[in-house]
């Protein structure tokens, strides 16, 4: 065999090895890096991202489609009057250290989750849990205080997670729990590496491993894409490039839904957005089809309300906050602001709320609003906005699923504090008739729209970009994660 053959056949080797590798792992890129491990201590959406049915699995879950399947609990009886759960788990299900998942995990999970001093996100979730009894080893009983119509689907949320109290210490940097993937690395600013668990319960995915890149930079993420150093990004940061991706053979390019309700967050309890004629002029200065055109590239669908387009249950409240600058000046004559105000802006990572910032920082000056923009990394954001509540407005996207629960939690971030739309929550838990959710939600809707609590501008749309073998990526979102259980490359 002369040199020339041997070199290229050493070269056809080295190929055929690299290719061989790609098959059974993957690289995907998502804009965000979580700030921490913990899905049930965090709210950042870029935990559940890399984490929710990756590492971490609940009672129930989201599917594709949005449905709630199986989990942890593979079946469960509700008492007659819909106060009592009684879910039978898994049997032969182990967290990655090798420890039993069992009943008492649930009960520690359930009573963790709903404790005076829990530091749940969704806290909310768990409030109507009154009581948690471990009946067997694979036998878990929930009482709830009233029937609650959305329980099963409250247990599917990433925050709902089954963890064990014997790693719940180091949960934030080395996260275990029971699903098809493993931690095995976290690099700070680069990348987090998943293993196939082995050991796993359920069925084997056909991914060996999963390496999650972090790209905040469109710019970056475009020349990641298209130099094929990720075989996946998800949330593509720069619509404005679909185009040239859809025209190449090498992608696809996956455009879908997601619940992320993208606003304009209104501080309630600062001044002067404790007035709602303040709020009104807002919503009358912001022109959503602008921001979507301008920071989207058309991407997104506009919102009235903060409620999902696509829901059955959807109203269209557009016409209570058209664009009308005349109007918003007027609003803020009325209010005794007739020579304006100025306000902080701050904005976290992703581009929809970089971008969003600088057009609707216009929109509110035409009116009269000046803005101090702050750009602000998600930690910070978390501390500042969500936690400290030390803002005037902010932009970010609410990706958990029917979440419009969280206006009656008067200490979540944007201090909403209505005791009429307090009692219809209430009302609606406790609501089991689809007829009778359905009215009430319509008017959940409407309360908050005509109450202004926040500038509702658009539902987010996801585009992922991924090579052309990739098969098995949720193309919508009815959560906010990288679900990479049925993810495989085609023969």
């Amino acid at each position: 065999m002369t040199e020339s053959a041997r070199t290229s056949l050493a070269a056809a080797f080295a190929l055929y090895a690299t290719t061989a590798l790609a098959q059974d792992s993957i690289t995907v890129a998502i804009q965000l890096e979580p700030p921490n491990l913990d899905p049930t201590g965090g709210a950042a959406q870029a935990i559940d991202s890399v984490l929710y049915a990756n590492v971490f699995e609940g009672l129930t879950r989201f599917d594709a489609d949005g449905s709630i399947s199986r989990g942890l609990a593979q079946s469960w009886e509700i008492s007659e009057d819909g106060t009592v759960y009684t879910f039978n788990l898994a049997a032969g299900v182990t967290f990655h250290d090798g420890t039993t998942m069992d009943a008492e995990d649930v009960k520690f999970s359930l009573d963790r989750a709903r404790a005076e001093d829990s530091t749940n996100a969704q806290k909310g979730l768990f409030a109507g849990i009154t009581d948690v009894t471990v009946v067997e080893p694979l036998v878990v009983q929930v009482t709830l205080d009233q029937p609650n119509g959305n329980f099963l689907f409250n247990m599917a949320w990433g925050d709902a997670v089954i963890v064990a109290e014997e790693s719940i210490a180091d949960i934030a940097s080395n996260p275990i729990g029971t699903g098809p993937f493993t931690f095995t690395d976290w690099v700070q600013g680069d990348r987090i590496e998943l293993t196939r668990n082995n050991d796993y319960w359920g069925p084997a995915p056909a991914l060996e491993s999963a390496t999650f890149r972090f790209i905040s930079d469109p710019t970056a993420a475009f020349a990641a894409v298209m130099a094929e150093d990720v075989d996946a990004f998800v949330g593509f940061p720069a619509p404005e490039n679909l185009p040239q991706f859809e025209a190449d053979p090498r992608f696809q390019v996956l455009v879908g839904n997601t619940e992320g309700e993208t606003i304009l967050s209104t501080n309630n309890m600062m001044p002067p957005f404790d007035n709602v004629l303040v709020r009104q002029a807002v919503a009358h200065a912001i022109d959503r089809q602008a921001i979507i055109d301008g920071a989207m590239f058309g991407l997104g669908t506009p919102i009235g309300t903060h409620f999902a387009p696509h829901h059955p249950d959807y109203v269209d409240l557009l016409a209570n906050s058209p664009h009308d600058p005349d109007r918003a000046r007027e609003l803020l004559a009325e209010a005794g602001l007739a020579d304006g105000f100025t306000t902080t802006l701050k904005l976290p990572p992703p581009s929809y709320a970089r971008r969003g910032g600088e057009i609707i920082a216009a929109q509110l000056r035409e009116v009269g609003i000046e803005t101090e923009i702050t750009n602000l990394e998600w930690a910070q954001w978390i501390e500042e906005v969500f936690t400290n509540k030390d803002f005037g407005l902010s932009i970010v996207s609410h990706t958990e699923p029917m979440d419009i629960g969280i206006y009656a939690n008067p200490d979540y971030y944007f201090q909403y504090d209505n005791p009429e739309f307090q009692g219809l929550m209430e009302e609606l838990n406790a609501t089991t008739d689809p007829a009778g959710r359905s009215e009430l939600l319509a008017k959940a809707q409407t309360i908050i729209s005509e109450d202004y609590v926040n500038g509702f501008l658009f539902e987010l749309a996801v585009a992922t970009v991924a090579k052309a073998g990739l098969q098995g990526l949720w193309v919508n979102q009815p959560t906010a994660a990288v679900d990479l259980t049925g993810v495989s490359w085609a023969e």
